[in-house]
């Protein structure tokens, strides 16, 4: 089987993608740091292996990390090994730790933050409007950003104070160019930084998910101070940075299909169409780091070796042919059926898509409806991802807004 070593500046996802899928559904990957792994690359076996016990959280389990050959500077460790979560945890230790945030996010009580998040969406749409006129802008920056950041902030009591730093060290967290002197350091910051927010919401608890986790281990739930810090640092992760990436690939979806474009403006084509094939199409995650096999486990014609490394490429199954028909690679806001699964499938099913979801189908009608000439500053294929495996994340989406509500100057 040929290896194929993931690019850490992730300067052809698509090609790369492609490879991953040509190589069958399942590939042998080279992470970032020489780390040898597997990908599953089909959409059928992705499902299969995501709802197979016979794949685990458990690190021990893996060859590479027992034998002692993953250091703990490798930049891509706090996401191999980020301590114990519901992100790192089966069975019923996962179920403990999922039902107290399944129950924070279930879809009617998201559903009640959807006044809260008009309030943020329009309140960012004045500062663009106040923005020099014709002068590009980042709508990363100053509109996908600001919004999921404030949203997950709110439902979890994180201070706006504490947003830069948290933008600093999950930067350094993500990126596959973070010296691998800085990571035991910046590992420790994070920990810093979310044991001071758990530790102020024990003393100041309020009407937020981190006082409920707080509150929960103290009526009897047992949860650990190490499982609630990791919990909220996962949530906090999570929560904004797969909505920033769903913003922007929209935007720039609908900016490279302007024929769609205009029926999605004229009404022809609906929000939830075109969010659900971005989501497909050009997925938020590109790659979800990591499971582990407990046996060896047949994967089409070949076989997931015991005690090995797994990951999800969710940018290569959602093209998937075999899925989706010869058609997979193109963006059509219309396709019906739809039913990729890039929240992931399974017990570890993203507990936060219904709220990623609703940020989205708030915020970009509104983006259009304000900006309705909104178009890229630059040519689509200047676009620059980041040097992030896990996260199709854009550098910045410079655009021209246009007149607001495409009326006069």
């Amino acid at each position: 089987m040929t290896r194929i070593a993931l690019d850490p500046f992730v300067r052809d996802l698509d090609g790369e993608s492609a490879a991953l899928r040509a190589a069958g559904p399942l590939a042998e990957v080279e992470l970032p740091g020489g780390v040898h792994v597997y990908a599953v690359t089909r959409h059928a076996e992705a499902r299969a292996l995501l709802t197979d016990s016979r794949v685990v959280k458990d690190i021990d389990v893996w060859n590479a990390w027992r034998r002692g050959e993953i250091p703990m500077d490798w930049p891509l460790i706090g996401l191999a090994n980020p301590g114990r979560s519901m992100l790192t945890v089966d069975g019923a230790d996962h179920r403990r730790l999922r039902t107290l945030v399944a129950q924070a996010l279930t879809v009617k009580r998201v559903e009640r933050l959807r006044a809260g998040i008009e309030a943020l969406t329009n309140a960012s749409l004045e500062k663009l409007a106040a923005l020099p006129a014709g002068e590009p802008v980042d709508l990363k920056a100053e509109f996908a950003y600001p919004l999921p950041m404030n949203v997950i902030s709110e439902l979890m009591g994180v201070d706006a104070a504490d947003h830069p730093r948290l933008k600093e060290l999950f930067e350094k967290f993500f990126s596959t160019q973070t010296p691998p002197e800085e990571v035991p350091q910046m590992m420790a910051d994070l920990g810093t930084l979310f044991t001071k927010i758990v530790d102020g919401k024990r003393a100041n608890p309020g009407d937020d998910l981190t006082s409920a986790l707080i509150a929960a281990s103290e009526n009897g739930d047992h949860l650990t101070d190490e499982e609630i810090v990791n919990t909220l640092q996962l949530i906090i992760a999570a929560g904004h940075e797969t909505t920033i990436s769903l913003i922007v690939n929209v935007v720039e979806a609908l900016q490279t299909h302007p024929e769609q474009r205009k029926k999605v403006l004229k009404g022809e084509i609906g929000w939830d169409g075109v969010i659900e094939e971005t989501l497909r199409w050009n997925t938020p995650t590109s790659h979800v780091l990591i499971r582990f096999a407990t046996e060896d486990i047949e994967v089409g014609d070949k076989v997931l070796p015991k005690g090995e490394g797994l990951i999800i490429s969710f940018g290569a199954l959602g093209r998937d042919e075999e899925q989706y028909g010869p058609t997979a690679g193109d963006f059509d806001a219309t396709r019906t059926p739809n039913r990729h699964i890039a929240f992931g499938h399974g017990p570890h099913v993203c507990p936060g898509a219904a709220l990623s979801r609703l940020e989205a189908g708030i915020a970009l009608p509104a983006l259009y409806e304000r900006f309705p000439e909104l178009d890229l500053a630059v040519p689509a294929s200047e676009l620059r991802n980041k040097p992030i495996v896990t996260q199709n994340d854009l550098h910045e989406l410079p655009v021209k807004l246009g007149c607001p509500f495409g009326g006069d100057a």
